[in-house]
């Protein structure tokens, strides 16, 4: 990190904790320039879809503490 940037760090650590939040958005969105533009309707169409699968009772839900039981399970392998 330059100097300037490590400057700016420093100064902008001391804001309160909605403004660092608001620009840590703004940083991220900035990164994001070359992202496709329909990403968020299809994100919108494949949650439709999970739902809907849980609804209709195509799938099955498990509570956190299964899944993550699973999950620590599966990571020790």
């Amino acid at each position: 990190m330059t100097q300037v940037a490590q400057t700016i760090l420093e100064t902008l650590l001391r804001l309160s904790d909605a403004d660092r939040e608001e620009l840590a958005v703004r940083l991220v969105e900035s990164l994001d320039s070359d992202t496709d533009g329909n990403a968020d309707a299809e994100w919108e169409e494949e949650v439709r879809a999970r739902v809907e699968d849980v609804r209709s009772g195509r799938v099955r839900t498990v509570s956190w503490s299964a899944a993550r039981e699973q999950i620590m399970d599966d990571g020790d392998g």
